[in-house]
């Protein structure tokens, strides 16, 4: 497995794709990233970024499309469902999104662009380092 650092970067320039008015799923994001089965990574490495860093973590929920609860009364579960409502994602009345509208679906280029047309070590298909 890559080093946390570079995990987390691959993590941000998936997120960083996330188009407004889209989500993505945690385990969607890992897999994009190359990491299918570290969902909780994600969620570590969004959990870890600091307020001036340009990356829209509000648009990655969990795999009910609900926004995963955080710890300690964090006022970013409130923060979260607003902006996404101001982007024009709804929420049905358990809180979740209907994902069959709203999740993310990447185009092609965007998934070379992060490495899963490759291998999961991030290389683009036909290049070889």
């Amino acid at each position: 497995m890559p080093t946390p650092i570079t995990a987390y970067q691959k993590i941000y320039s998936v997120v960083s794709l996330i188009p407004e008015g889209r989500v993505a799923t945690y385990g969607q994001v890992a897999r994009l990233a190359g990491m299918p089965g570290h969902a909780r990574l994600v969620g570590y490495a969004l959990s870890s970024l600091h307020d001036q860093v340009p990356v829209p973590w509000h648009r990655v929920v969990n795999a009910r499309g609900q926004i995963s609860p955080r710890s300690g009364g964090s006022p970013a579960d409130v923060v979260q469902r607003l902006r996404l409502e101001s982007e024009g994602v709804s929420f049905d009345g358990h809180g979740r999104i209907p994902l069959g509208r709203f999740q993310w679906q990447p185009r092609h280029e965007e998934q070379e662009y992060v490495g899963t047309a490759g291998d999961a070590s991030g290389r683009r298909r036909g290049k070889t380092q």
